[in-house]
């Protein structure tokens, strides 16, 4: 009997582990947004970046943390993703791209496209915004359009990037 015990143990600690594990994963998760594990390289992605079409507009990674109003970073093209700012979107003259029901089924909520890239059009209008829920004073947007680049571009600062849909983990380094 000991024998089967000792045998099925690390079968056991394996599965008590994954079962502890942190919900919120990488930069995604299947409830607020695509699963995006992994990611390129350090290299790959500064070869991307490198290589990136220019224009009038900025590249954005949406970043949705539950009971937030902030949108997510914007930052110049060819410009690193250290560069980027966090905003808040004035919509009167666009909405935002998940402008929906915060209690929507899943997929067709607020917050739905956490972590996509969007190559995003509009400009600052050098006004600040307080964001009471995660208490930042940030820089006002005007959007005035968008289209989605990538729904899984992996992590946005570093391999290393946490996201927890609950509170604010993600920063410029």
């Amino acid at each position: 009997m000991w024998k089967s015990l000792i045998l099925l143990l690390p079968a056991l600690t394996a599965l008590l582990l994954n079962s502890c594990s942190d919900s919120g994963g990488s930069l995604g998760n299947p409830t607020y947004g695509p699963p995006n594990m992994g990611g390129p390289t350090v290299a790959e992605r500064n070869a991307q970046i490198a290589s990136e079409p220019t224009g009038d507009f900025y590249y954005g990674r949406r970043y949705y943390v539950q009971k937030t109003r902030f949108w997510g970073y914007l930052r110049k093209p060819r410009q690193s993703a250290s560069s980027a700012q966090l905003v808040i979107f004035n919509e009167s003259r666009k909405r935002n791209p998940d402008r929906l029901p915060e209690n929507g089924p899943v997929g067709q909520r607020y917050g739905y496209d956490q972590n996509y890239e969007y190559r995003i059009r509009g400009y600052f209008t050098g006004k600040k915004a307080y964001e009471v829920n995660s208490n930042q004073i940030l820089p006002e947007f005007m959007l005035t359009g968008y289209e989605v680049v990538d729904k899984q571009p992996g992590w946005l600062f570093s391999p290393k990037d946490h996201y927890n849909p609950e509170s604010f983990t993600l920063t410029r380094r």
